[in-house]
């Protein structure tokens, strides 16, 4: 298995330190959930640790619709451990699931070779070629765990292939197998029926239709009766390892199970209190964990709302296993600007890492930890994340000022630090639009890069771009990987003299208006206000005429006027912010383009 060293493992018990006032996180979802996690777990478990639980079925990338799988019960756990109680969050990786179909977009797998795999477990497939992990499950775990850590997610990862192949689960299985016929009663109450139609204002979109794939709640397996009964426990084969196998018989008495392969047409009769080689059909497989674990708190996908899907089902059969269901909210789909709802079997689809690319972790924490659970969202890897990333740069200085409402002061915090500390931060935010344009027109030269941030604020200059990492990165990770190069920005070799002959007076003057100033306003804020007062001066305001004091023509002029020095400058109608072009330009060439 790939090092579980990356995983956090707890003390047991409550930890001998003061419960953490509340004072401005009383209003979130987080502390409503973690009031109610604790006093469940109080009465279910007194002096235990509290345990929450998470289900991630690598089975191709692991995407950012199954991080909610997992942010949902982080936030609560954390929030908990926060209060001084010790927390253990459970993420099962459903390693063991049968290998359903091959995702498509994969680097190094051949769709036709891959799909010689199917019904094997995922830890049995292997790993795309090239790969530094020894199967399928553990190249798709590892990126996840990777990204988690960068998370500041805290959790137990638990490999379901080490569960059963090592006997881990043996009573229950045998439990399972006694009590078949109570189990068999409780799916038979739904097999027949329906979900009713959801009345809808909007066409449902096909896409959202696949729930929570890549989580283990994405195989509504239950199990088929054959001409020996039912049994809740499928066999992989011995001979091909796929789990296409029938059980024709077994005693209870000895344990012996006969099967055979419906593949390869293999048959073997075993003795179940020894053999470890299967697993449980997954709607008798997830109830059994939550009473083998005593799970209390588990989200579940907006899929089990439906009579009949996995949870609703496990929260009668997890009785039969001496275990009661958790207590959870159903969660909403992320979605991606500008893509449909993602799904793990389509490729392309984004994961935590590709959103950490070009967005640090408090970013995306903010978005899971913003909205309820029941509510979908959208990420941004298109223009959007230059908005975002303002909304969160104002609200940052909410709470820094201390006008920020409760609810968002609670969301804040919980984006920027966890129970054991503060995430590492950027030491100086720079807006993120601005880093994104400077990389843009630097194309990736820092020198230029660092020239161009000092002159931003040209009295406290800045000394290094790690002062501006790695919030400065993840902007040239998006200008390199998300803007097409039609929309990059290239600055002219030369002045498009034929233009700048062509012009007419007004013209000309707003261009010498702006040269005139370069000199004394040659910093972010100075050109800004330079741009923005050009056309006020040459209509016979003041420059720092507010728009109150304005006729509507002057947008009409500024705009215009724009338009112009992005001609100038870049060719075009439209490009990054004037006042940040300028500065990358530089004053000489600037002048040069300008026609001075």
């Amino acid at each position: 298995m790939h090092p579980s060293a990356l995983t956090v493992r707890l003390p047991l018990g409550k930890k001998d330190v003061p419960i953490v006032a509340q004072s401005t996180e009383t209003t979130d979802w987080v502390s409503r959930f973690a009031d109610d996690v604790i006093e469940e777990s109080e009465r279910r478990a007194p002096g235990k640790p509290v345990v929450v639980a998470s289900g991630l079925s690598p089975s191709g990338p692991i995407h950012l619709g199954n991080l909610r799988e997992v942010m949902t019960p982080h936030l609560v756990a954390d929030e908990i451990r926060r209060r001084g109680y010790q927390v253990r969050h459970l993420i099962s990786w459903d390693d063991y699931d049968r290998y359903r179909k091959v995702p498509k977009g994969i680097a190094g797998v051949d769709e036709e070779a891959w799909a010689a795999h199917i019904g094997k477990p995922l830890t049995s497939v292997p790993a795309p070629e090239g790969s530094a992990y020894p199967n399928w499950a553990e190249h798709f775990k590892a990126a996840m765990i990777e990204s988690l850590a960068e998370l500041g997610v805290e959790f137990d990862g638990i490999s379901q292939t080490e569960q059963y192949t090592s006997g881990a689960y043996r009573e229950q299985i045998l439990h399972a197998m006694k009590h078949r016929n109570d189990i068999d009663a409780v799916l038979a109450q739904y097999r027949t029926k329906k979900a009713p139609a959801k009345k809808s204002q909007k066409p449902v979109d096909e896409a959202e239709l696949e729930a929570a794939e890549g989580s283990g709640a994405a195989g509504e397996d239950d199990g088929s009766a054959g001409s020996a009964g039912y049994f809740p426990y499928k066999p992989y084969c011995g001979n091909c390892e796929k789990d296409l196998t029938t059980v024709t018989s077994y005693a209870d008495e000895t344990t012996e199970l006969s099967y055979t392969c419906n593949e390869c047409g293999f048959a073997e009769t075993v003795r179940l209190n020894e053999f470890n080689r299967g697993k449980l059909v997954w709607k008798v497989d997830w109830p059994m964990r939550w009473a083998y674990e005593g799970v209390i708190f588990e989200p579940s996908g907006v899929d089990h709302s439906s009579p009949g899907s996995s949870f609703q089902v496990g929260g009668q059969i997890v009785g039969i296993f001496g275990g009661k269901q958790p207590i959870g909210p159903m969660y909403a789909f992320v979605g991606i600007s500008g893509m449909a709802k993602m799904s793990s079997s389509r490729g392309g689809v984004p994961t935590p890492a590709d959103a950490l690319q070009i967005m640090e972790p408090q970013l995306l924490r903010w978005l899971y930890a913003r909205r309820r659970p029941n509510q979908s969202f959208k990420i941004a890897f298109d223009q959007e994340i230059q908005r975002l990333y303002d909304e969160w740069d104002k609200l940052d200085a909410k709470v820094a000022d201390g006008s920020a409402l409760p609810a968002d002061i609670a969301a804040h915090s919980r984006a920027v630090r966890t129970a054991s500390g503060e995430l590492p931060r950027t030491p100086r935010p720079m807006p993120y639009r601005t880093l994104a344009s400077v990389a843009d027109i630097t194309a990736g030269h820092e020198d230029q890069a660092l020239r161009i941030l000092s002159d931003l604020d040209p009295a406290n200059p800045l000394g290094s771009l790690d002062e501006a990492r790695p919030r400065y990165d993840k902007a040239v990770a998006w200008i390199n990987t998300h803007v097409p190069a039609d929309q990059r920005t290239i600055v002219r070799s030369e002045p498009d003299a034929e233009l700048l002959k062509s012009l007419d007076e007004t013209s000309q003057q707003s261009l010498r208006l702006l040269l005139d100033g370069l000199d004394s306003h040659w910093s972010l804020d100075g050109l800004t206000h330079l741009v923005y007062g050009v056309p006020k001066v040459q209509a016979g305001f003041p420059a720092d005429a507010t728009p109150k004091e304005l006729p509507p023509e002057i947008k009409t002029a500024q705009r215009s006027f724009f338009a112009l020095l992005y001609h100038l400058l870049v060719g075009r109608d439209t490009g990054p912010r004037l006042p940040t072009l300028l500065l990358a330009v530089g004053q000489e060439r600037v002048r040069s383009l300008l026609g001075e």
